[in-house]
């Protein structure tokens, strides 16, 4: 029953939205963390998103075990899987990502970052089976892309690029999308819940190690930070957990197209945090197109569906 729920696009429509408005928010909360904590080394970035992402770990153990009144415990078979899935998902991508956004402004992030989705759909065509590229999947990337392009119009592409800015950030992307398709594999027959956990653990254990060898300190964290900190371990947590959950019972391009709705959100959040007006032509036409894109993609005719 609850894979049959999992699997109805309405329901992946809503989950996967989820996903979306807390990575949305990711951006605007790094960047304010750097600021609180007068963050400003690479060691240091690498260090506070070790942090986050251990602390995320260990968020989904106290949830593991207030759920299943258990300990969590990581198959001895699984090990060396989600170690690798956490090496390229939160160490590799992290890496990049941490040093990139601390160079370009959140919006701009948030549009290069979610390249991701048409990595994951172009990926899975040679890497999964039956995720072969079709012309709904490549008109419903177009849609996106031009979506998320439409979001910055009249915005701070001033045509200039840097390897550590945006060129990380791109990289940060083709990172999560290989992980992506690695957690469709491994999550079959498996609980999302447990391989996420040990993902973060592991990834986020490696960043604060390799931050502190490089140099980076501890932050000296306060009231606010803290919460800052805990919520954006929540968005590890949940955000992850929900989408691993659906990349297993789900074609891998019908829950990555929902990627291009990030920086929508992130335009949402704008408005209502920073006072930025929403309502601007190309706002409007990128919610148009990435919901285009989306719908083109995951509908499927009735005479299709039974058989």
């Amino acid at each position: 029953m609850m894979q049959q729920r999992l699997k109805n696009i309405w329901v992946v429509a809503v989950l996967a939205n989820i996903c979306c408005a807390l990575w949305g928010s990711a951006f605007p909360c790094v960047k304010t963390g750097y600021e609180w904590l007068d963050i400003h080394s690479v060691s240091e970035q690498i260090v506070f998103a070790g942090i986050r992402f251990t602390l995320a770990g260990v968020q989904l153990l106290v949830l593991y075990g207030l759920l299943h009144q258990r300990i969590c415990w990581l198959n001895k078979e699984l090990f060396p899987k989600v170690f690798r899935l956490g090496m390229v998902q939160t160490f590799v991508q992290y890496l990049f990502f941490y040093i990139g956004v601390s160079q370009v402004t959140g919006v701009k992030g948030s549009i290069i970052n979610s390249a991701n989705s048409f990595f994951i759909i172009l990926l899975a065509h040679f890497l999964v089976k039956g995720e072969r590229l079709n012309r709904k999947k490549i008109i419903g990337c177009l849609c996106g892309v031009a979506g998320v392009i439409a979001v910055n119009l009249g915005g701070d592409f001033s045509g200039s690029m840097s390897l550590t800015g945006e060129g990380f950030i791109l990289c940060a992307s083709l990172a999560y999308a290989l992980a992506s398709i690695l957690a469709k594999g491994i999550s079959q027959g498996q609980d999302p819940l447990v391989i996420t956990c040990y993902n973060f653990l592991m990834g986020g254990s490696l960043l604060l190690l390799a931050g502190l060898l490089m140099g980076g300190r501890i932050p000296s964290f306060d009231g606010k930070s803290l919460l800052l900190l805990f919520y954006m371990g929540i968005i590890s947590a949940g955000a992850f957990s929900i989408w691993t959950l659906l990349l297993k019972y789900n074609q891998v391009g019908s829950v990555a197209i929902f990627g291009f709705m990030i920086p929508v959100y992130g335009c949402l959040f704008s408005s209502l945090f920073l006072q930025e007006t929403l309502l601007k032509p190309g706002n409007l036409a990128a919610l148009f197109l990435v919901c285009a894109g989306i719908i083109i993609v995951n509908y499927t005719p009735k005479k299709h569906k039974d058989s």
